[in-house]
């Protein structure tokens, strides 16, 4: 027997692009005639598929289609999938900010949400009083809440602010709030999107903790989105991916994963330019080469890396660093390595500098790069998130034979004796 606490069945979300609602009155007229006669919606027989990437004759766009999966008590489900595949769309719908344009939704419980930075706070009040609001909103009594308070501040970090008003918090601090009352004011349902992105690493990790302990201790059900595959790897007991406004998969976590990565839909590039660089210093290109000098973004297990940074470089930043991090599919940080500028720099200008991964050593999977260009607790000149991606193929390894399992992200020839 079913102990599902969230049944969707069938649902769709369609929008008509630039508009609100149906956009003309003559539309809501027909659409109203149509219900009146107990007819189906003319607008849902067009339409296109959600592609941001093609352009389109119709201005009605699906954000989902036809979306059907139950989720168990306790599961924590993680969505994934590319920028504007439907994720936050289907998360509003589950939280009834927004309804299905077709299917039903079943909920067992109370449900706290967390989509957005502020979710739910009146920024003229303090934090306190939006703690009481939030409580209330989520049907806690004033006894209930204030049991909690204290624990909610503690856990959000905020003491000292707890009396200001939320709209002088920065949005770390908005986000650390917000979720500390979504999570202590005892939901069946919490549905988080992305928002933890914007906490630090340490605050993070917090809330991953706090979730797992609701799930695993409390039994509370949890729809998690993120894009940050490490977090849906060690917290969720499911994954589902969504692509294009349509469910792909539901199932195994790893599984999931292992689809959305696979089915290229992290797409992989080995060049990038400054649309704008700045007037003193900047990284103006990267580029990552292969064997033969070209950009590449794959390479085989055994061959080198080349990693090629233009450099504009004024006489005031000779002696800032160059530095990047190789991050794999799940987030996961394997090196970092950095360069003083004033070791290949001595005259104001362009420059190139070059950095060699050596081979054997990264193991077939997909990596990023995240580059820094600072003066060391002084001064950021430049900061990219993945400018460049590249892939290690498998290309007959030893790793081969345990193809789908997790073995690290480095591989060290040792000294055995």
């Amino acid at each position: 027997m079913t102990n599902a606490v969230i049944k969707v069945e069938n649902i769709s979300k369609q929008y008509r692009l630039g508009q609100v609602g149906t956009g003309t009155l003559s539309h809501d007229i027909n659409r109203l005639w149509h219900r009146i006669r107990k007819k189906e919606d003319p607008y849902l027989k067009i339409g296109e598929e959600n592609d941001r990437t093609a352009g389109g004759e119709s201005p009605y766009v699906w954000a989902l289609q036809d979306i059907s999966f139950d989720v168990e008590k306790g599961e924590v489900l993680g969505i994934i999938g590319r920028n504007g595949a439907g994720k936050s769309t289907l998360l509003k719908i589950l939280s009834r900010t927004t309804t299905p344009t077709k299917g039903n939704i079943k909920l067992k419980g109370r449900v706290a949400s967390l989509l957005e930075v502020g979710t739910g706070f009146h920024p003229d009040l303090s934090g306190r009083d939006n703690v009481f609001l939030n409580g209330a909103i989520l049907g806690m009594t004033k006894p209930e809440i204030k049991r909690k308070f204290d624990e909610i501040v503690s856990f959000a970090g905020v003491e000292r602010y707890v009396d200001t008003p939320v709209k002088r918090y920065s949005s770390g601090m908005y986000v650390r709030l917000a979720f500390a009352v979504a999570a202590h004011l005892e939901p069946e349902i919490l549905i988080v999107d992305e928002v933890l992105a914007v906490g630090d690493m340490e605050f993070q990790k917090k809330c991953l903790g706090k979730m797992q302990d609701v799930s695993e201790k409390e039994g509370r059900t949890i729809l998690f989105v993120s894009h940050n595959m490490g977090a849906i790897k060690s917290l969720c007991t499911k994954g589902m991916l969504l692509e294009k406004g349509r469910l792909s998969f539901v199932g195994e976590t790893n599984a999931a994963i292992n689809k959305y990565l696979r089915a290229g839909l992290v797409e992989s590039k080995g060049y990038y330019k400054n649309p704008s660089p700045r007037l003193e210093s900047d990284i103006l290109e990267i580029k990552v080469l292969g064997k033969d000098s070209n950009i590449s973004e794959r390479f085989a297990f055994d061959e080198e890396i080349r990693i090629v940074f233009r450099l504009k470089v004024s006489q005031k930043h000779f002696d800032a660093l160059l530095g990047f991090r190789v991050r794999d599919q799940l987030e996961r940080n394997v090196f970092t390595s950095q360069v003083p500028i004033n070791k290949f720099v001595s005259r104001a200008g362009e420059h190139e500098i070059q950095v060699t991964i050596p081979s054997s050593i990264l193991v077939p999977n997909r990596y990023e790069i995240v580059v820094g260009f600072h003066k060391v607790n002084v001064e950021t000149i430049q900061f990219l998130e993945a400018p460049v991606q590249f892939v290690i193929e498998e290309t007959g390894t030893d790793f081969f034979q345990y193809a789908g399992n997790d073995y690290g992200c480095v591989f060290v020839d040792c000294d055995w004796q």
